[in-house]
């Protein structure tokens, strides 16, 4: 015979205002089946808790309902309540009476009447559900890290610090990410190379971090706690255990003007490059696209076969004739921290955004964006940290700063903020006037932006101490007049149009997700917003979880952030993972489907359906060494309960352990009864 308590939470205002609590718990009171009913201002609160238990053990409950708030927020809470009193946690349900009820409501009589109705269906569920147990999982304590940025880099050695093995994957020769291209940073203007090049050499050296770059991850298979992941390391045509750095290949090398992607198109590279000084492994890798050698054998000329480099390295560590090769590692957690891209304005982008033609970007060659001013300001830039004219090398007198190019613009580019343009066009003004004395600064801005310490005291200075002159309004176009860039605009302050004579012009573009994001989240089984970035699991109560258990999200590959912001979240990062490496065995909540062999006709709809690639074959009924059929199963530890399966299963045989059919129609019946 049940026994169920329902506790009745008035949540401070946010469900009181609207539902009546005493009322809810006195009607549920006769509901047939439960045994007490009471109401409290904060269920959740310790007074509320120790309610629940002392009721759980005066009245030998056999369920207990919370009507309260949603399962998200405090359904761990009210269970371990549970547990703590003796009760099975999974007898345990809450009925959300705030977001599905009070606050989408306005008359307190009908709110009151659905309350109650929410309450009967969750008493009518709790009196069918069974005593369940946690599902305990051995975890593999080692970790991969995705991206080898600052947020990467700080999560890795986070974790290895911890006393776990990390693989630290980067797409690119070395790691270090956009903040090694960076020349100062905000608000306190200290060398970015200086912050960050210890973290580098320290991520390279710790003994706990295995290091793959120019490496992608192909293929992902497994679940929490026991990942197992594909590496394509690619071919870099060098041997690393011979290399030394010495440099004497790329010196060698004829083909030495490729448009470097460190320095954003400002300088030149050879076809065998190291990135840049600072490189972590400071060992080259050969640009097989632009090689002389691999022109000429693309072509089938052997005449064009150049082959310098090779008879320069004196290990003997160049190989031509190198393939990518495949690495598998087993790990048990994956961060994802693969950063960022500045939105290309030149042009429309394949995702239908438009490009910015009206701006100049990509033909005027003195109109740039903020990651190119970066390197003219870097003392390891084109430049050498002199702030040049690209077109002709000479010293710009008056520059121009355009805020939100791409940001918070839904017509042709995103409806976001990139959160760090404000910052940077500030300190990009402060950097240019400390180096151009007798320079002009101008800002055209929509509104200044700085939430951060120190952030609005920062932007500020770049005002108040006349390091440029703030413009509020937009710019309607940026084109070439002679030796000068015209910058049409409109002060909305003023009311007046604006025209500047600019030597330069710096674009402060998007922020958008780098390339390849939307493949490595199909292979992740995570999601992503209309924008691209990766989802977290909860805004608010998980902000570093993806949808997909054991993955987690740190950095600009979430949304845009700022350097702090990206440690922070890649050091939250570490938290859980080291958490999730605590135990042997991870231990999860039963909430996954289950397959009745009996019944199953083995016809595999529910594997072909499943998005987290929990289901597969088994084989059963072996008489002999023969197998007279198969069956669907269910991994429970890639399960995530969303109930595909059960939708589509011809036989009915495929069902979730915490909404059955039988208290799915109890639910319905309980409303319908009481009509």
């Amino acid at each position: 015979m049940s026994r169920i308590g329902v506790f009745v939470c008035h949540c401070g205002e946010n469900i009181a205002r609207t539902v009546d609590c005493a009322k809810v718990a006195e009607t549920l009171k006769d509901h047939p089946g439960v045994a007490v009913a009471e109401d409290y201002k904060y269920m959740c609160s310790d007074p509320g808790q120790a309610l629940v238990k002392k009721a759980i053990e005066e009245n030998n409950l056999t369920g207990v309902v919370i009507a309260a708030c949603s399962p998200h927020m405090h359904e761990k809470t009210f269970r371990r309540a549970a547990d703590q009193a003796g009760l099975n946690k999974f007898m345990c349900e809450m009925a959300n009476i705030r977001e599905h009820c009070s606050w989408i409501h306005e008359d307190k009589d009908e709110a009151t009447a659905k309350a109650i109705d929410i309450g009967r269906t969750i008493i009518e569920k709790v009196k069918h559900n069974r005593p369940l147990e946690t599902i305990k999982i051995p975890v593999t304590k080692r970790a991969m890290v995705i991206g080898g940025g600052i947020a990467g880099i700080q999560a890795a050695l986070d974790i290895a610090d911890g006393g776990h093995e990390v693989i630290l994957v980067e797409k690119e020769a070395s790691i270090g990410g956009h903040m090694s291209q960076l020349s100062e940073t905000f608000p306190t203007l200290d060398c970015s190379q200086c912050i960050l090049t210890p973290r580098m050499v320290e991520a390279f050296q710790h003994p706990n971090i295995k290091l793959h770059t120019w490496s992608e991850v192909e293929k992902v298979d497994g679940y929490i706690g026991n990942f197992e992941v594909t590496v394509r390391k690619k071919a870099r045509s060098v041997d690393q255990d011979l290399c030394n750095g010495c440099g004497d290949c790329f010196g060698v090398c004829p083909s030495k003007k490729i448009p470097s992607e460190f320095e954003a198109g400002l300088g030149n590279r050879t076809a065998i490059y190291v990135p840049f000084p600072q490189a972590v492994p400071n060992q080259p890798v050969l640009d097989r696209v632009n090689c002389t050698l691999f022109k000429g054998r693309r072509k089938g000329l052997a005449k064009d076969a150049c082959g310098k480099c090779k008879e320069a390295c004196l290990k003997g560590a160049i190989d031509y004739d190198t393939e990518d090769t495949f690495v598998t590692e087993e790990v048990g957690a994956i961060v994802i921290a693969t950063g960022f891209k500045l939105y290309d304005i030149g042009k429309d982008q394949p995702d239908g955004l438009k490009g910015y033609g009206e701006y100049g970007y990509g033909e005027v060659p003195d109109v740039i964006d903020g990651l190119q001013f970066e390197r003219l300001a870097s003392a390891s830039g084109p430049t050498a940290g002199a702030i040049l004219r690209p077109s002709d090398g000479k010293e710009p007198k008056t520059v121009v700063f355009v805020h939100c190019v791409g940001s918070r613009d839904p017509e042709k580019g995103m409806s976001y903020c990139s959160k760090i343009c404000c910052m940077y066009n500030a300190k990009h003004a402060m950097l240019y006037k400390h180096k151009v004395h007798d320079g002009r600064a101008v800002a055209f801005y929509m509104d200044i932006r700085a939430a951060g310490k120190g952030y609005d005291e920062f932007s500020r200075r770049a005002i108040e101490e006349d390091h440029a002159e703030y413009i509020r309004g937009r710019v309607s176009r940026i084109f070439r007049d002679g030796d000068k860039v015209k910058v049409w605009g409109f002060d909305t302050l003023s009311g007046e149009q604006v025209v500047i004579d600019a030597d330069m012009v710096v674009l402060a573009t998007a922020i958008r997700p780098n390339d390849g994001v939307k493949e490595l989240a199909q292979k992740l089984s995570v999601s992503v917003d209309a924008d691209g970035f990766i989802n977290e699991a909860h805004p608010k109560l998980r902000p570093v979880e993806t949808n997909t258990a054991g993955v987690f999200v740190a950095g600009a590959c979430q949304s845009p952030r700022d350097i702090p912001d990206a440690v922070a979240m890649a050091s939250a990062t570490s938290a859980k993972v080291l958490g999730l490496f605590s135990s042997d065995e991870l231990e999860r909540e039963p909430a996954v489907a289950i397959v009745n062999e009996q019944t199953c006709i083995g016809c595999m709809r529910c594997e072909l359906v499943c998005p987290y690639g929990a289901i597969e074959q088994r084989e059963v009924c072996t008489v002999d060494g023969h197998v007279c059929g198969h069956t669907a199963y269910v991994n429970p530890g890639v399960c995530q309960g969303c109930g595909t399966c059960q939708a589509v299963c011809l036989s009915k045989s495929v069902e979730l352990q915490t909404f059955t059919d039988e208290q799915i129609f109890s639910e319905i019946n309980a409303l319908c009864a009481w009509e």
